[in-house]
């Protein structure tokens, strides 16, 4: 069955940096667009970045400039590189199949707090 597994996430100061992983399985991942999502406390779940078969990839405003969605298909392997963290990027982030709107399955997430 598909499974997602998240990793990565932690405490960090605020302009700090960290480097997420997603490891899938169940799938044939180099045929499959992928995605990173979160989701802050009493919000929706947003898009923070996608990256397609290609490489070819979209990121939400707020991720432009700072975070980078990068995929190894030899390890099945989606990374998100999150640097200049800022308090308002602390959520649970979470990958999908799917670089536009998660699909059907997700990972259980791995949380990220920015703060002083």
């Amino acid at each position: 069955q598909v499974q997602l597994v998240e990793s990565g996430g932690g405490l960090v100061q605020p302009g700090g940096s960290l480097r997420l992983a997603c490891e899938a399985s169940g799938f044939i991942f180099r045929l499959a667009d992928m995605g990173w999502y979160r989701q802050a406390p009493g919000k929706q779940r947003e898009l923070v970045a996608g990256i397609s078969t290609d490489g070819s990839t979209n990121y939400a405003d707020s991720a432009k400039g700072r975070f980078t969605i990068s995929r190894n298909n030899t390890r099945s392997t989606v990374y998100l590189q999150m640097n200049s963290l800022k308090p308002e990027d602390t959520a649970v982030y979470h990958c999908s199949i799917g670089r536009f709107r998660g699909g059907v399955y997700w990972g259980q997430g791995t949380q990220v707090t920015v703060s002083s």
